[in-house]
């Protein structure tokens, strides 16, 4: 994944994939949505499941949308989203976002979302990323900001909850709060042209906050960070269960809110 030896915290349990396939390019890409007319060529840059890079293609149409993913076996996901809905103009392609196998000037559009948190190097990843978009063309990139998300009610749990998935994130060679530190890692990459933005999402209702929490009491006691948290002793069975619980009874709050903030840039090469 990138020129370090980093460890991608959440992995591809299927508790971690039904939120990846919640999103959209409406609810996780809005800010460029408005810079895309079709025709252009489009890298979408660590595209997960391809929720996101099948409605991007549908935007963009008939230019291609090429998606990229560290592994096989990671893309096999996408390819799968696309066949299932039978868009085309989709190629798929591994490839290291710290060396993007593409020669210079490529693409008009160069989309990541929820990446640079979880690369060795985000400077020298988004270097690639200028580097293989046409001079004029846009960088799109957009991160959560864990230590900015906010809730109510305050179970202990959910705090518990954040100082283990900040530490996990940080022994793997992530960054969880990347959202605030996109404008500082553009600006070390060479863009001068950069707009700077914020978006939410937001919990609250009881249908999404079952749906949340219940994908989060799942998620840390069966996906790979609950493994990588047992192994370093960051955390016990226990400790993993307890905040399962705290995140169970969150949802079942009727005042329950969330609100999980995200940093997004446009940048022109």
């Amino acid at each position: 994944m990138s020129a370090k030896n980093v460890v991608y915290t959440h992995g591809h349990h299927e508790s971690v994939l039904r939120s990846h396939r919640w999103r959209t390019a409406e609810n996780s890409a809005a800010y460029l949505l408005p810079h895309l007319t079709p025709g252009m060529s489009l890298l979408h840059v660590g595209c997960g499941p391809g929720t996101i890079t099948a409605d991007l293609a549908a935007l963009v149409a008939p230019g291609v949308v090429t998606a990229v993913e560290v592994t096989a076996e990671a893309l096999a996901l996408a390819r799968a989203e696309a066949e299932r809905r039978g868009q085309p103009g989709i190629e798929f392609r591994v490839a290291d976002v710290h060396a993007l196998e593409f020669p210079d000037d490529t693409f008009d559009v160069v989309h990541a979302h929820q990446v640079l948190q979880h690369v060795g190097d985000p400077v020298q990843a988004l270097r690639e990323m200028r580097r293989v978009c046409r001079p004029g063309g846009i960088v799109a990139i957009r991160d959560s900001d864990y230590a900015a998300f906010a809730w109510f009610p305050e179970p202990p749990e959910l705090d518990e909850w954040m100082t283990l998935y900040q530490r996990v994130a940080r022994a793997n060679g992530g960054e969880p709060d990347a959202g605030r530190r996109l404008l500082s890692w553009a600006r070390a990459a060479g863009f001068a042209g950069i707009s700077a933005s914020t978006s939410t999402w937001c919990f609250a209702t009881p249908e999404d906050r079952a749906w949340w929490g219940g994908m989060w009491a799942e998620r840390i006691v069966k996906s790979d960070m609950a493994r990588q948290a047992l192994a370093s002793g960051a955390a016990t069975d226990d400790d993993l269960r307890r905040i399962s619980e705290g995140w169970r009874r969150w949802a079942a709050e009727p005042d329950g809110w969330l609100s999980l903030l995200h940093g997004e840039l446009i940048c022109r090469a």
